[in-house]
């Protein structure tokens, strides 16, 4: 089984939501990822989608796609973005999974031989745009949902299978690591993957690569040009 990633799917949802408002290269966006998609992922990959899959604003509005994601080759498993407004609670989300997708939801999964585990995580004290009267708890409620991911993984891992952590938002600061990959190195984990970011000189500034035995792989769709990527997270 490859472990491929991609994140930021930013698919319609039901919405009248063009992404070429952020730029030509964003035009038709979806046809170019199933395209490259089904040229690289086989049946029996995995895929991680590291959140802002949907910009559907209710449950029932993301079926369509869910159901998009279920028909391209591999199994899925996806966390939550900030601009996932259609997930709820885990269990009615889980209830209406097609079939090869599972999702982390400050929890854990076991994928054939490897645990996968993860929460959105958030901005971070010393961010530009961080209010600590708005983001401060929930940057404190992110880091504790990370930290009860990780220890089910630990649980799943049983010390044998490598542990690979989903991020929504990155978890380096200036290249920095920030308490979510603190956490994430002391857990052992295998790797990391995180999304988020839209701009160039964010993807030139982004960790990627091996710190402290972790492997991490910044997974926006934009930055790997719309393909995903195969992780290779050996030194």
């Amino acid at each position: 089984m490859r472990i491929w990633a991609i994140a930021d799917l930013h698919l319609a949802g039901g919405q009248d939501k063009p992404m070429d408002v952020f730029g030509a290269h964003w035009r038709n966006h979806a046809a170019t990822i199933a395209k490259a998609w089904h040229e690289c992922v086989a049946a029996d990959d995995l895929v991680l989608i590291a959140g802002d899959i949907s910009w559907a604003m209710h449950l029932n509005d993301v079926r369509a796609d869910l159901a998009w994601i279920d028909s391209l080759p591999g199994k899925k498993v996806l966390c939550k973005g900030n601009h996932d407004y259609w997930w709820s609670s885990k269990n009615k989300v889980r209830a209406i999974l097609p079939a090869s997708l599972q999702i982390v939801d400050c929890d854990a999964v076991i994928v054939d031989e490897i645990v996968v585990c993860g929460t959105r995580g958030w901005a971070v004290p010393g961010d530009r745009d961080f209010d600590k009267t708005t983001d401060q708890r929930i940057y404190e409620r992110e880091l504790g949902r990370l930290e009860r991911a990780l220890a089910g993984a630990q649980v799943l891992a049983e010390d044998v299978r490598p542990i690979y952590v989903l991020l929504h938002f990155p978890p380096f600061r200036d290249g920095q690591p920030t308490e979510f990959a603190k956490r994430i190195a002391a857990a052992n984990a295998h790797a990391c993957v995180y999304g988020h970011l839209h701009q160039a000189e964010q993807w030139a500034n982004a960790t990627t690569g091996h710190v402290e035995s972790v492997f991490y792989q910044l997974t926006a769709c934009d930055a790997l040009g719309f393909t995903p990527i195969l992780l290779n997270p050996n030194p």
